[in-house]
């Protein structure tokens, strides 16, 4: 660890001669956030742990999808950051740092090889073992049962999400979980961005099982874009419900814990400010998070959804309705950036249309930059602004829900990891502002977890795309972690060492720190 220490020295006199340039004004510091607000960092399983093949684990739909060499660096998560050996080491890099909460996924093919049945005792010891450490230090573990890596075996089975029959594993998965985990975890997310899985998985097939139709995807072998998106939402949210009814009326009362679903998010503008535009905006918030929410705070899918998708969009019995609606102590929010909606009301409305036809709107990063159809843009403008906005609507158009900010950072398209990331501070300062923002103006916001702890196996980008407080050279075996610029801006930060000045510049947003 001298490499790494020597590392911090250095980074620490950068953050010093930094704080000369004297920029912005006084708007917050960590004092100024509620009591008992957390904050945090995380990463999921299969982007840290590596260990594919050790110890009992199965492979996921994600070792299938990346040996058939479907991501654009090539890459694997083979060993990814090696966080399965190296957990002891990462827990006291998170003590050092001041983190006050932990979010991590479990591997469903490490703790169940076989999707059910059988406990693998070897992956029971990891996840025990790597919770232990980390309340030994005093860090929250806030616990992800599913991050996008189902079994392999459930996948070759029945399909699994797009058949009725997860729901039945899920529960179970999860039963598994809470008997043995929930004594010391109390914040639990069932499953990951539904919709980025439905989109992603289903309609374009950029994320395994790699399922998509013409015109809507490429070089896929199977699937139909045009309804299965809908289906694997409507059993994601069905056996959402049915893991927290389970952990409901088994577990919470003797644990005195909290459940929720995670929901992906951008703010939508309007292109222009014409009529046109703005229901175009609406309708691309009802499509993104509606899909999701909806169901969660009102029973049944937005209205503009079922007009536009028809009979391709799955109806909820009465009794699914019951048991989905209200199926939440807390929404997880993942937020990056924001975009410009441009109405496309006019387009074709013959022949098949997939999730993004539906929605009949153009999406734009700029109002100087061609429309894209791309769900997540590479390079997207810095918009704090954005998310305060994103908290906001939550708060009016869901009753105001708890919510944790369980991912939010700065990494996409920045091909040239440093550990002088001035631009990831300036990122995570006005995001962090801007959540304060929220708050002040009543939306009900629990937590804020940066994206990602260290660097891991990033599932657009692979090992080209670099989130991390801390880096990780994957190119040594050794993966020694070594802290960025940022990693030192957030400790003081969480250790109260500093105050935080910000300068919002349209939507940018610069820092600076006064011991």
């Amino acid at each position: 660890m001298r490499g790494s220490l020597v590392a911090w020295l250095l980074l620490e006199l950068l953050l010093m001669l930094e704080m000369d340039g004297g920029r912005g004004a006084l708007q917050y510091n960590r004092e100024d956030f509620p009591q008992d607000f957390v904050f945090g960092a995380g990463t999921s399983a299969y982007q840290v742990e590596g260990a594919a093949a050790e110890d009992g684990r199965s492979p996921c739909i994600w070792d299938t999808f990346t040996h058939a060499g479907k991501m654009p660096d090539k890459s694997t998560g083979d060993v990814a950051s090696d966080g399965y050996h190296k957990y002891k080491e990462d827990v006291k890099l998170m003590t050092d740092t001041g983190l006050e909460a932990y979010r991590f996924s479990i591997s469903w093919s490490r703790l169940l090889p076989n999707g059910r049945g059988a406990l693998n005792p070897k992956g029971l010891e990891f996840y025990n073992n790597l919770i232990n450490d980390l309340l030994k230090h005093g860090i929250q573990p806030h616990v992800t049962l599913y991050h996008l890596d189902l079994p392999q075996v459930l996948q070759d089975e029945y399909g699994g999400w797009l058949s009725a029959k997860i729901v039945d594993d899920f529960t179970a998965y999860a039963d598994v979980c809470f008997r043995e985990f929930g004594d010391r975890v109390s914040h639990w997310t069932t499953i990951t961005e539904p919709n980025v899985i439905a989109i992603a998985s289903y309609d374009t097939g950029t994320f395994p099982p790699g399922r998509c139709s013409y015109p809507f995807g490429i070089n896929c072998m199977a699937g139909n874009s045009t309804t299965e998106p809908y289906i694997a939402v409507h059993n994601i949210l069905l056996a959402h419900a049915s893991a927290v009814k389970l952990y409901w009326t088994k577990y919470q009362a003797i644990q005195n814990g909290w459940i929720g679903l995670n929901v992906y998010s951008f703010w939508s503008y309007p292109f222009t400010n014409s009529t046109a535009d703005i229901e175009a905006a609406q309708r691309a918030l009802d499509f993104m998070i509606g899909w999701i929410m909806n169901p969660l705070v009102f029973g049944d899918y937005p209205e503009v959804m079922k007009k536009n998708a028809g009979s391709r969009l799955p109806l909820f019995t009465k009794n699914q309705s019951r048991q989905v609606k209200g199926s939440f102590d807390f929404i997880g929010l993942n937020h990056y950036f924001s975009e410009y909606v441009k109405d496309n009301s006019n387009g074709s409305r013959t022949g098949p249309r997939d999730f993004n036809a539906d929605m009949f709107v153009k999406f734009t990063v700029s109002k100087n930059i061609t429309p894209i159809p791309q769900l997540i843009p590479m390079g997207a403008p810095t918009d704090p602004r954005g998310l305060q906005y994103m908290l906001e609507y939550f708060k009016d158009a869901y009753e105001n829900p708890p919510i944790y900010i369980q991912e939010n950072g700065y990494g996409l398209g920045v091909f040239n990891s440093t550990l002088h990331d001035t631009a990831r501070i300036d990122f995570l300062s006005g995001f962090i502002g801007s959540t304060l923002d929220a708050i002040r103006n009543g939306s009900d916001v629990r937590g804020y977890f940066v994206w990602s702890f260290l660097d891991v196996f990033e599932f657009l980008a692979g090992y080209s795309s670099c989130f991390g407080l801390y880096y990780v050279d994957f190119e040594d075996e050794k993966r020694e972690r070594i802290p960025k610029l940022s990693a030192f801006w957030y400790s003081n930060f969480l250790k109260k060492k500093n105050d935080i000045k910000i300068e919002r510049t349209g939507v940018n947003a610069k820092y600076n720190a006064q011991q």
